[in-house]
């Protein structure tokens, strides 16, 4: 693809990402190493700077389509949206697959004559490649049983945030090897940052996206590391991230999952091993007194709230980044104003 220079209205004097190749945001493997750190000058712009954007998507729209509930993901990107001047469409398929009707490339067909970007979030990451496949406008994974590319951009816009420069910056994740955790090592990589995943075995993160982060990594300098021991992994970090054990639509693992976790619980004795300065990390929602306890998620190291608030700051880059400059994929139309 040819590289396309972003043009954001009433943000002409505000700095810019030299270009933006990817048509849609699948999964961070999408975005060069430059394109990630892209995303996350932009924000750092959008959120210090809102007013700038008021307008920047004026008469854009975006139509969201849910598999699966959610309270963050959905309310930050219509706030997003709105903030920059466009509008949102939510359509509930907590009932039925997206595809339960219809076949998915008719409805990507029809979508791109209506509405300028689509977000999904959906149990199948198959449904997304495909929506991104058939549809001429972008395509936002807003989370699927493989990936979960907004969160871990927003996990990293906070940790650059707190702590400055990210190849510093050693992240521990604990717990599940999911689709947070896949898109937290594919994210470190293109950063150049260290992260430590400790996991039971038969739980470690899928070994094609780890292959791939280490792929990355050897032209970043990033440091990927997979372990079995949570203490092993916490020991001198900067910041502590787990997440549910049990992921929506596993809920008959619940009670052996609970057994087989027991261990990888974030707790003050397990935050006490990592860095004084040592961050809390969620994505939310929690299971409190599963994977992490009261005491540690209401405490002062914790950032869970922080980064929710930026997952909306980080959403509206991305948004601004596939339309504000008009961006059109080849042979194909994106602007349906």
């Amino acid at each position: 693809m040819n590289s396309t220079t972003l043009r954001v209205s009433q943000a002409s004097s505000l700095p810019r990402p030299k270009g933006f190749l990817s048509h849609d945001l699948v999964s961070i493997r999408d975005l060069a190493p430059r394109e990630v750190e892209a995303v996350l000058e932009l924000t750092a712009v959008v959120k210090a700077r809102p007013g700038n954007f008021r307008a920047a998507l004026a008469g854009k729209q975006l139509v969201m389509f849910f598999e699966k509930p959610s309270l963050r993901t959905r309310l930050t990107f219509e706030s997003g949206m709105a903030s920059l001047g466009g509008v949102s469409f939510f359509v509930d398929q907590t009932h039925s697959r997206l595809d339960a009707r219809e076949k998915l490339s008719d409805i990507a067909h029809n979508l791109e004559r209506w509405v300028n970007v689509i977000v999904l979030r959906t149990f199948s990451h198959v449904t997304v490649e495909q929506m991104a496949e058939c549809a001429g406008i972008p395509v936002i994974n807003a989370l699927s049983e493989l990936e979960h590319p907004c969160q871990a951009l927003a996990d990293y816009f906070t940790l650059q945030e707190k702590f400055g420069d990210l190849k510093n910056v050693r992240l521990a994740y604990v717990g599940d090897g999911n689709n947070v955790a896949h898109s937290l090592v594919l994210a470190c990589a293109s950063l150049g940052s260290s992260i430590r995943i400790a996991t039971p075995a038969g739980y470690g993160p899928d070994a094609h996206i780890v292959a791939d982060a280490r792929e990355i990594a050897r032209e970043t300098g990033a440091n990927i590391e997979l372990l079995r021991d949570p203490h092993e992994a916490v020991q001198g970090a900067d910041a502590v991230y787990t997440d549910t054990w049990v992921s929506m639509g596993h809920e008959h693992e619940s009670e052996q999952r609970a057994g087989i976790f027991a261990d990888y619980q974030v707790n003050e004795a397990l935050m006490a091993e990592a860095a004084a300065h040592a961050l809390f990390l969620h994505c939310l929602p929690a299971c409190r007194g599963k994977e992490v306890t009261d005491a540690v998620i209401d405490s002062q190291q914790s950032a869970v709230f922080d980064q929710a608030e930026n997952r909306m700051h980080v959403q509206k880059a991305i948004l601004l980044l596939l339309l504000g400059g008009g961006m059109t994929h080849p042979a194909r139309r994106s602007d349906h104003a």
